[in-house]
């Protein structure tokens, strides 16, 4: 079918994503997908933009340029934009709440990484209480005549992990954790208590959770009730000696805090994959501690999970152009809106392919 009759658009910005995305939408008689520069050529962006019925968009708040995020401006803008599909778990980079308001569905493509996630908090886990990258930058110092007692961790088996956030990269987390033999808590405000334990974990409130845990394990989005939840009351009120990580988001934890408890020695270490500026500046005084292990927003960034995220957009859009309610719908209350929208918006664009 010519390119003309294919009257269902959808446009990217020119970052990688796995080449599935693109593959599986050209696989569509009716879906026409423009690739438009991030940087460089607004002008050319901004036309595709226009004219879109989905936008997919980048969910990494600083690499992604800020007016092509989800907001106000773009909206008014894109008159036909029926739906922005953010390309992770998380959505970032969209205003949710603009987006209910201008008749736009949003979703995302919660649980597509969350195996890698869960994978990468058990190895910040691992790294951190065993040092194991301390003793690989001692190995390759000049300096040497250390002992190995003197890089000596301790064993996950047997100690207590406190996932905050029990969604899917959570329970992943925490049947992971249940495999190395560690007692499980959970805190997760949105989850029944039955779920808690279906989902492998024991059901704490947040308080408890911090007290009893020897490792906290942030796997929450970053909204208005989790900015700064983590503050320097909060590490104060952790076992001491315990071990903090987040593959959550940048923000949920106040870095400055954090490093006080470090710093203090009232906390043990930590094994951060998210900042509040990603990736952080060099100066950034938790980067100077030995204790830290630091990596930059790579929990869910594996082969695996871009794959799988890069198929499960594509194939949310195809749904949701095809008229089926979208399985990942984060603002679910737009829904009714959405369908008068996307028929009469469709019809319109139909209709100007044959003519």
């Amino acid at each position: 079918m010519s390119t003309e009759a294919k009257s269902k658009r959808v446009v990217r910005l020119n970052q990688w994503i796995n080449p599935i995305f693109d593959e599986r939408l050209s696989q569509e008689d009716d879906v026409q997908l423009t690739v438009a520069p991030m940087r460089g050529d607004d002008a050319s962006t901004w036309a595709a933009l226009t004219h879109a019925h989905v936008y997919q968009i980048s969910a990494a708040k600083d690499e992604l340029p800020k007016q092509f995020w989800a907001k106000e401006e773009l909206l008014s803008r894109c008159p036909d934009l029926l739906c922005v599909s953010a390309g992770g778990a998380g959505y970032d980079t969209v205003d949710v709440d603009a987006c209910t308001r201008a008749g736009v569905a949003v979703v995302c493509q919660i649980g597509g990484n969350s195996a890698a996630v869960a994978e990468m908090a058990i190895g910040l886990m691992l790294a951190v209480s065993r040092r194991i990258v301390e003793s690989d930058r001692l190995l390759r110092s000049a300096t040497r005549g250390f002992s190995r007692e003197s890089v000596m961790g301790h064993d996950l088996g047997g100690k207590t992990l406190g996932i905050v956030g029990l969604g899917y990269a959570g329970t992943k987390t925490a049947a992971l954790a249940k495999a190395f033999g560690m007692r499980v808590l959970a805190y997760d405000p949105l989850l029944a208590g039955a779920d808690f334990e279906a989902r492998g974990a024991e059901s704490v409130d947040l308080d408890t959770l911090v007290r009893e845990a020897d490792i906290v394990s942030l796997h929450c989005p970053r909204d208005a009730s989790t900015l700064k939840m983590f503050n320097a009351d909060r590490f104060m009120a952790m076992k001491k000696g315990a071990l903090f990580v987040s593959t959550a988001r940048g923000g949920v934890h106040d870095e400055g805090a954090l490093h006080q408890a470090l710093q203090s020695g009232h906390l043990a270490g930590a094994g951060l994959d998210v900042w509040e500026q990603e990736p952080p500046s060099n100066d950034n005084p938790l980067l100077a501690l030995d204790n830290v292990v630091a990596t930059f927003h790579t929990a869910g960034v594996s082969h695996e999970g871009r794959a799988n995220i890069a198929a499960m957009s594509a194939e949310q859009i195809i749904q949701v152009l095809a008229g089926h309610r979208a399985p990942r719908l984060v603002n679910p209350e737009v829904w009714e809106r959405f369908e008068k929208r996307r028929d009469a918006v469709l019809a319109s664009a139909n209709e100007r392919s044959i003519a």
